[in-house]
């Protein structure tokens, strides 16, 4: 019952843009924090960027600010990741996660996830 489903991933150039959207259903969307992740092969996963659904207020990654911009459309519980300027080292699979209940939005502490779409940029 509980979905948080990603999609959008491609491959694309260096340099290129995607659009990454997460639908979520089953679990409580407003008020809360929204997260993107992502993870390459044989590496940790590592925090992209949040947003606060209520506030709006977000938080960015240094290897992705000003090239990476989060957003929610509340009214369809959806999540999204614009992506500028993409870049090799940007390749991995993206994840899209909300966090616990009763805590403060931050990067960690997320509970719920999906289950992942493929980003694959090419030099």
């Amino acid at each position: 019952q509980v979905r948080l489903a990603e999609s959008g991933g491609d491959s694309v150039q260096a340099g290129g843009s995607l659009k990454l959207s997460c639908v979520v259903s089953g679990i409580t969307f407003n008020n809360r924090c929204m997260a993107w992740f992502r993870q390459a092969p044989g590496k940790e996963r590592e925090w992209v960027a949040h947003i606060h659904t209520e506030l709006g207020s977000t938080n960015y990654a240094d290897s992705v600010k000003g090239r990476f911009s989060i957003s929610t459309d509340n009214a369809k519980k959806t999540l999204y990741l614009q992506m500028y300027a993409l870049k090799p080292e940007d390749t991995a699979v993206y994840y899209c996660a909300r966090n616990q209940n009763n805590l403060p939005c931050s990067n960690t502490d997320f509970a719920y996830w999906g289950q992942g779409t493929q980003v694959t940029v090419s030099s």
